[in-house]
C-alpha cells in the first residue's frame, strides 16, 4: 500500500517530487522531515537531466517503493 493516496497517478518527475514532499510531512520529527526533504531535493537535481522515459518510470516506481518502506518502518517503530 502506498503511503499516500494517488501514488498510482504519478507519471512525471514533478508529480513525484511533490508526492515525496507530502510524504515527508508524515514523518514524526522535524529532523527526519528535514533530512528526507534534503535527500529528495538532491535526488531530483541529480536526475534532472534524465530523458529516457523508461528510466524515468523506473526511478518513479523505486522512489514510491522507498517512501512506502520508510513510512512503514516509522509506523512500526512507533507502535
Amino acid at each position: 500500500m502506498s503511503p499516500l493516496a494517488g501514488a498510482q497517478l504519478i507519471h512525471t518527475p514533478v508529480q513525484l517530487y511533490r508526492y515525496l514532499l507530502r510524504c515527508c510531512k508524515l514523518l514524526p520529527t522535524p529532523a527526519m522531515q528535514h533530512h528526507y526533504r534534503h535527500a529528495i531535493r538532491q535526488g531530483y537535481r541529480s536526475h534532472s537531466d534524465e530523458d529516457d522515459p523508461e528510466r524515468i518510470q523506473m526511478i518513479i516506481q523505486r522512489a514510491i517503493t522507498d517512501a512506502d518502506w520508510i513510512l512503514d518502518k516509522v509506523r512500526m517503530t512507533s507502535i
